[in-house]
Order: structure tokens, then C-alpha cells, then sequence
């Protein structure tokens, strides 16, 4: 017999959910520090800390039971974490604003395109094509919170983001046509 805890679907209390939260919480103070220090080992460190956590998030989720309040925060948790620091990035110009408005409009895109088929009670999982923009995503700017790599990785760094900015747009599409086939059958 199993003494592990399990949490229904309208659980608000959980581990993961806890997880989720702190990564809201702290992502703001991240925020600030970058705009005030720049890149620090302090910030790639938390910045590591955080991409981590999602993960964790997700497995204890799946091992505990899957909630609607996880299900909405994961990826609100996410959004922050990810265009928070981009935006500060943007601001100290280490990235271009271009492909991150790019990259935010794909996203407040599927959100309420997922929102509007989650009425329908149609589900769009994630594919690996999105996992893998999250990926590169995280990768860019840990790379540009690592103290001293901006300064001598810059083309790379652009090369990654515009990477991140394709899977964004060819995901993006991805997600689109899956919802479309869900919607019509």
C-alpha cells in the first residue's frame, strides 16, 4: 500500500502548486536585480534555480495528481519567469526587442487560443517543438546572466534568440493545426 499523497483535480494546496508560487515570487526579485546589477553569478545561479524548479514543478504534478490551479499557474509561472527577464534584457539592450516582441505575441497568442479551445473542453499538449523553444529560451538568457559571456558571445547569443523566435512561430503553428484537428473532430 502507497502512503504517497495524491491531490484531485480542484487541489489548491500542493507541492507543486507551492513550487509554481515561489517561482512568481521570486522572479520579480530576479527582475531587479539584473536591472540593477547586470549580469551576476548571484543571478545565473537563481536564474538556474528557477529554470530548474519548473521541472520539478511538472514531475511532482504528474507523480501527486494533475490540478486545474497547477495547470493555469505552470504556464502563467513560465510567461513570467521567461518575458520578465527578457524584458529586462531588452531594457539593458543585451537582446533586441524585435524577436522578443516576436516571441510574446506567439505567446499571448496560444494562450488565449488554448483558453478559448479549454472552453470547448479540447486539450492542446505540449510537443517538443515548444519544449524545445523553452529550452532555448532558459539557454539565452542564462547564457546572458553568466557575468562576462554577453560581451563575448553576442552573435551567438542573437543566433539563439532568433532560434527561439523560429520554434516559437513553427510550434506556434503546430499547436494551431492540432487544435484545429481536436475542434473538428
Amino acid at each position: 500500500m502507497s502512503t504517497e499523497t495524491t491531490f484531485g483535480p480542484s487541489a489548491l494546496a500542493t507541492p507543486s502548486n507551492f513550487i509554481t508560487l515561489l517561482r512568481v515570487i521570486i522572479t520579480p526579485i530576479l527582475m531587479y536585480s539584473v536591472a540593477e546589477h547586470g549580469s551576476t553569478w548571484f543571478a545565473f545561479a537563481v536564474w538556474m534555480v528557477l529554470a530548474s524548479t519548473d521541472k520539478l514543478d511538472g514531475f511532482l504534478a504528474r507523480r501527486q495528481g494533475v490540478t486545474r490551479s497547477g495547470a493555469f499557474l505552470d504556464p502563467l509561472a513560465d510567461k513570467l519567469m521567461v518575458f520578465g527577464l527578457f524584458a529586462v534584457l531588452v531594457l539593458k539592450n543585451e537582446v533586441w526587442w524585435v524577436p522578443v516582441f516576436v516571441m510574446a505575441v506567439r505567446e499571448t497568442w496560444m494562450s488565449l487560443y488554448r483558453s478559448l479551445l479549454g472552453r470547448k473542453g479540447i486539450s492542446v499538449p505540449a510537443r517538443p517543438l515548444g519544449k524545445a523553444k523553452t529550452f532555448v529560451q532558459v539557454v539565452v538568457i542564462g547564457l546572458v546572466l553568466i557575468p562576462g559571456v554577453y560581451g563575448t558571445a553576442r552573435v551567438e547569443i542573437s543566433v539563439l534568440v532568433w532560434l527561439a523566435t523560429l520554434l516559437a512561430l513553427v510550434s506556434g503553428y503546430f499547436y494551431y493545426a492540432d487544435g484545429r484537428v481536436r475542434n473538428s473532430g
